[in-house]
C-alpha cells in the first residue's frame, strides 16, 4: 500500500465492544473509519467525527490499521475474505474472540495474502476500554505491533505484545478466564457454606479478597518451582498430604451443612491422583503434573 497513513484506523464491527474501540481512537485524534452490517450502530461515532464506510472494502481502503471485532472467526472471514485483495500492506488487528488454532490459521492466511496479522484478546468490558489498568493482549509480528502501538495503546494502559506466536493472545485469554472462574466458583462455594451460619456474602467478601493476596504468595513460589523444570516441588508452605487433609474438611463441611459439594469433591479427586503419583511430600505445585497430562 503506497503512502500508508499510520494514524488512520478502520474499525470493522460495531457491537458494544467495537463502538468502545472506535470511540477511543476518536478521542486519540486518529482518523477513524467504521463499518457495520447495521449502519445505525455508527450514528453516535459519526456524530463525533468518524467516517461511515458503505462497504468493508471502503473501510479497509481508508486505513493502515484495520481493527476487527465481530462475533466469531466465521464472521471475520465472511467480512474480510471478499476484500482480501485490499488488505495487502496493511495491518489487521483481530480482536474477535477465538481459539489458538484459529489464530495460527489466520496468520498463515495473512502471510499468503501479503498483509500483517495481529491476533488479540480484550481482557476488559466495553465501559473500561481505554482505562489505565485495562489489558489488551496482542500476538504476532513485533514490527506490525510497533508500527501501530501508539494507536493500540489507546485502548488500554495495560496493552501488551506477548510475542511472535499468534496463538499466545487466545491462550492467555482462556487461561486468565480459567483463573477468574476458578476463583469465583470457590468464592461462591464459601458464600454458600457460610450462609448456613447466617453470614452474608458482603461480610465474607473482605476476608476472601484478603485471602487472595495470600494465595498470590503461594502462586509466586509455585511459579518458580514449575519453571525450574526439576520437578522437586519443595513443600515450603505445606505438603500435598497436608493440603489433602485440609480439603477433606471442606468436603465434609459442605456435605454436613447440606450445600453442593461437587467442587470440593472434584478437587479431592485431583489431589488423590497427585498423591497416588508419589507427590505426597511435595508442594501443591506438583499438581501441575496432573494438569499437563491429557485425560485418559
Amino acid at each position: 500500500m503506497a503512502d500508508k497513513d499510520l494514524s488512520s484506523v478502520a474499525v470493522v464491527g460495531l457491537g458494544l465492544m467495537g463502538q468502545a474501540l472506535a470511540s477511543e481512537f476518536l478521542k486519540g485524534n486518529h482518523p477513524t473509519t467504521v463499518w457495520n452490517r447495521s449502519a445505525d450502530k455508527a450514528a453516535d461515532l459519526v456524530s463525533r467525527g468518524a467516517v461511515l464506510a458503505k462497504t468493508p472494502a471502503d473501510a479497509v481502503a481508508a486505513a493502515g490499521l484495520v481493527v476487527v471485532c465481530v462475533s466469531d472467526d466465521e464472521a471475520l472471514h465472511a467480512v474480510l475474505d471478499p476484500v482480501a485483495d485490499r488488505l495487502q500492506g496493511r495491518v489487521v488487528a483481530n480482536l474477535t474472540s477465538g481459539s489458538s488454532d484459529q489464530a495460527r490459521a489466520n496468520a498463515a492466511w495473512a502471510q499468503e495474502l501479503g498483509f500483517s496479522y495481529l491476533d488479540g484478546a480484550i481482557m476488559t468490558v466495553p465501559a473500561l476500554v481505554g482505562a489505565p489498568d485495562s489489558v489488551l493482549f496482542y500476538a504476532g509480528p513485533q514490527e506490525a505491533y510497533d508500527e501501530h502501538s501508539a494507536a493500540l495503546r489507546l485502548l488500554g494502559g495495560g496493552t501488551t505484545h506477548l510475542g511472535e506466536d499468534h496463538a499466545l493472545a487466545s491462550l492467555y485469554d482462556v487461561s486468565l478466564l480459567g483463573v477468574m472462574w476458578g476463583t469465583l466458583n470457590s468464592y461462591l462455594q464459601g458464600v454458600a457454606l457460610l450462609s448456613t451460619a447466617g453470614v452474608k456474602a458482603s461480610e465474607f467478601l473482605p476476608w476472601a479478597t484478603r485471602w487472595v493476596d495470600v494465595v498470590k504468595v503461594f502462586a509466586t513460589d509455585y511459579a518458580g518451582q514449575i519453571d525450574s523444570g526439576d520437578a522437586e516441588y519443595p513443600a515450603r508452605d505445606a505438603t500435598m498430604e497436608v493440603h489433602f487433609g485440609a480439603l477433606k474438611h471442606l468436603l465434609h463441611e459442605s456435605e454436613a451443612q447440606g450445600i453442593n459439594a461437587e467442587l470440593p469433591r472434584f478437587v479431592h479427586g485431583l489431589m488423590e491422583r497427585t498423591l497416588a503419583g508419589g507427590f505426597d511430600q511435595n508442594s501443591y505445585a506438583s499438581m501441575i503434573e496432573l494438569f499437563r497430562t491429557p485425560e485418559k
